[in-house]
């Protein structure tokens, strides 16, 4: 009962929790060089400054670099909307065909005497543009400013947090195991981070090989996509393929630039990830499939990104406790009894 109020709690909560969980992620993915930057004498304050300016100059470079590219696009959009009607008016032609058929033959069997419903118009009820705005700002800012706050406080806002709630055998232990969280959920994310870097780079290389239009545009797509496990390599392969689609008239270019980026997407899923994540942080496929799902269904696209982080969460946690064996063995793709922990601390 307390699981499914807490799942409900969180499921009409969304808009409070989301950039709670959000910013609590980030701190995790950043601590490593913030602290890094403290131990040469930077006060922490500041070294977490100095890298959410550098994230946001960053981001804020790429999106001027991109803006080009995308208005472009966007300019052609209409064109692009004629090209694929005129591309698919064979099989629309067809479509209707075959619908208009089915039509004829169920008035057949209708009643002579039976009258149709009256159609029942639903309005729907849409959040005006500038609401939606205000939203996303707010909570964008509620996500910076509670990063900043959470880097800047580091780890001695955690030893003081976990010395009021605990004794100081429990509290040192706790701190251990969150450290340990923090060093691998920021390795994690910076591996990741270069991984999906060099499928961008990759990826624009060979649009642009291919003859493909703003292959920059796609590129980056398709390295800040891959953040998003399954869904965002999916998304890529599908705006991938309509766009060539439209820009190319052979069926044979269509299906290259597909195959092209499904070859690219399959080495770093299959090949690069697993060498450079290692073997040690690897989940079960199956475990992912499901968190990625639930965290979708609870949460939406942000719920997406925050699955994998959990389960390396848990999976960390699990190898710090002499009882978190089995959960090791659960979250992990190798044969159960064959996956030994890295290092157990024994629970006070």
């Amino acid at each position: 009962m307390l699981a499914l109020g807490c799942g409900v709690i969180l499921y009409y909560a969304h808009a409070a929790f989301i950039p709670v969980a959000l910013a609590l992620l980030f701190a995790l993915a950043l601590s490593s060089p913030v602290e890094a930057l403290h131990r040469r004498g930077l006060p922490r304050f500041a070294s977490a400054l100095l890298i959410m300016l550098s994230i946001l100059a960053s981001l804020a470079g790429a999106i001027y670099e991109l803006r080009d590219p995308a208005q472009a696009w966007l300019a052609a959009a209409p064109r692009t909307v004629r090209n694929i009607e005129r591309k698919v008016d064979p099989a629309a032609r067809v479509l209707h065909r075959i619908d208009a058929v089915t039509q004829r033959a169920g008035h057949l069997t209708d009643g002579a005497g039976a009258t149709p419903a009256p159609a029942t118009v639903v309005p729907a009820e849409e959040e005006g543009l500038l609401g939606t705005t205000r939203s996303v700002a707010v909570a964008l800012v509620t996500v910076i400013i509670l990063t900043l706050f959470m880097l800047a406080g580091g780890p001695p806002m955690l030893a003081r947090m976990t010395a009021a709630l605990a004794s100081d055998m429990q509290a040192t232990h706790v701190l251990k195991v969150i450290e340990a969280v923090r060093r691998e959920v920021g390795r994690y994310y910076a591996t990741i981070a270069l991984i999906n870097l060099g499928l961008g780079i990759a990826t624009g290389l060979v649009m642009w090989a291919l003859g493909m239009p703003n292959p920059v545009l796609w590129g980056a797509m398709a390295g800040v996509l891959n953040f998003i496990p399954y869904a965002g390599s999916a998304t890529t392969l599908v705006v991938l393929t309509i766009v060539a689609f439209v820009s190319f008239d052979a069926i044979g270019n269509v299906l290259l630039v597909a195959g092209s980026y499904l070859a690219l997407a399959t080495i770093e899923g299959q090949v690069v990830q697993p060498l450079l994540v290692g073997q040690r942080l690897a989940l079960n496929p199956i475990i992912v499939f499901l968190a990625l799902w639930f965290g979708g269904w609870l949460w939406g696209i942000a719920g997406i990104v925050m699955a994998i982080p959990l389960l390396v969460t848990l999976k960390v946690v699990a190898e710090h406790s002499n009882r978190g064996q089995p959960l090791v063995e659960f979250l992990s793709p190798g044969r159960p009894g064959k996956i030994k922990a890295r290092r157990a601390v024994p629970s006070p």
